[in-house]
């Protein structure tokens, strides 16, 4: 049975906890959307892993990973991870393989990410500056792309950068008026590349449909969260790729009629970071308190996390454009301590209520949150086992959201490590 996890609300939802513990019973996890601005922590005994480009099964030593061909790789981040991992007692010879086709982060691209973004002002997208979008445009634009297969063409490579950077330079050198990047230095470093990740570069696509073949169990990892996405996420205020579950046959070329189970990701709340509007945003004492207690700081920019109620129209959304059929909801220990918790059914823009999302910016800016107000509890929940054995308040609010939402919660965080977790 081969499943794919996936956020469902605006990116850190929890997925590389729920992809760690997924991993145990999968002989494959492949990456197939985003870049090394995704963030995946996951807690083992008393080491931490920060991920960004490898598949959180990477954590598992027996687990092969795949970064398939929708991932842009930042190849000094990736090699970074994987002298971490290394380093921590996790070879990944023999089980990690980069697809051909995946597209490169390279110095330009986050030069570029960087000066657009200051150019916008207070009209900023938000972005993590590393280069992503760029890319992206890059491989949409075709012309001026390069992909991980040009970094084991050494005789082609040169010709290709140099024909890359004069363009880049035309470009920075007009518009922003800022230093030259030199092909040289740019090259000696994709000579690097090329020596470190040749072993792990190949055809993806034809690796897991040989795995399928094998009738071996492959855990599909999205990166980011729904409403980030590219083309069905609140526009502008978006990533750069397909994230939601739309986009892995795409993002790895593996179709969905492969795939069993489709597992969304979600905070017992809400969680933003960046710019674009946020119906449930709480800029309040409850808000700190929610990202006080969750820790709510970005695992690749460090940035402050807005938080807010849990948006169950958004979800809903989500739920219906992904096909998902099982939730996991993270963070629920977070929440206690607050007397009263509520949470977003409906929407009201201009005088007329709705329970359907819009991805649309400037409507979702004009959105009056219908609530339903719910009793809190006061005692900690880290160290319960049983869904049975949590307060009553906790219990009727994962009831309520299932209700409102329309889909089993089948797993519940009430901590960082692997043991925390409840199913049900």
């Amino acid at each position: 049975m081969n499943l794919c996890v996936v956020g469902l609300q605006w990116g850190d939802e929890g997925k590389g906890k729920v992809v760690d513990i997924l991993a145990e019973k999968a002989d494959i996890v492949c990456r197939y959307s985003g870049g090394a601005n995704a963030g995946h922590t996951v807690i083992v005994g008393d080491t931490k892993f920060a991920l960004h480009l490898m598949p959180s099964g990477a954590v598992r030593p027996q687990t092969i990973c795949v970064i398939a061909n929708g991932v842009v790789v930042d190849p000094a981040v990736l090699l970074e991870e994987m002298a971490d991992l290394e380093q921590k007692g996790l070879s990944l010879k023999g089980r990690l393989y980069i697809s051909h086709c995946a597209h490169v982060v390279l110095d330009y691209h986050k030069l570029e990410d960087r000066l657009r973004e200051e150019s916008l002002g207070a009209g900023k997208i938000g972005t993590t500056a590393r280069g992503i979008g760029p890319c992206y445009a890059d491989k949409a634009g075709r012309s001026y792309a390069l992909r991980m297969a040009d970094l084991l063409d050494i005789s082609v490579l040169k010709p290709k950068l140099q024909n890359i950077i004069d363009y880049k330079n035309k470009l920075f050198s007009t518009l922003y008026n800022t230093r030259l990047i030199q092909v040289d230095e740019i090259y000696q470093k994709c000579l690097d590349y090329n020596k470190k990740l040749s072993p792990y570069i190949c055809n993806t696509t034809e690796f897991l449909h040989g795995a399928i073949g094998q009738g071996k169990t492959i855990l599909f990892e999205g990166a980011q969260g729904s409403l980030l996405d590219i083309d069905h996420g609140t526009f502008p205020f978006v990533t750069s790729s397909s994230v939601s579950a739309l986009g892995l046959g795409s993002g790895c070329g593996v179709p969905p009629q492969k795939v069993q189970r489709f597992i969304g990701v979600v905070k017992a709340y809400t969680t933003r970071v960046g710019s674009g509007p946020f119906p449930t945003e709480q800029d309040n004492e409850i808000g700190w308190h929610i990202r006080d207690k969750g820790h709510e700081y970005g695992t690749t920019t460090g940035r402050p996390r807005r938080c807010g109620w849990f948006d169950a129209v958004a979800v809903r959304y989500s739920v219906a454009i992904g096909g998902i059929n099982e939730i996991a909801m993270m963070h629920l220990d977070t929440l206690a301590g607050l007397e009263e918790l509520k949470i977003c059914q409906t929407y009201e823009i201009d005088g007329r209520q709705t329970s359907f999302f819009t991805a649309d910016a400037g409507q979702l800016a004009k959105v009056n949150c219908v609530y339903q107000t719910v009793p809190g509890w006061k005692e900690e929940l880290d160290e319960t086992n049983r869904f049975d054995d949590l307060p009553a308040a906790a219990r009727n609010y994962v009831k309520t959201v299932e209700q409102i939402v329309g889909v089993p919660i089948k797993m519940i965080g009430i901590g960082p490590r692997r043991t925390q977790v409840i199913y049900r």
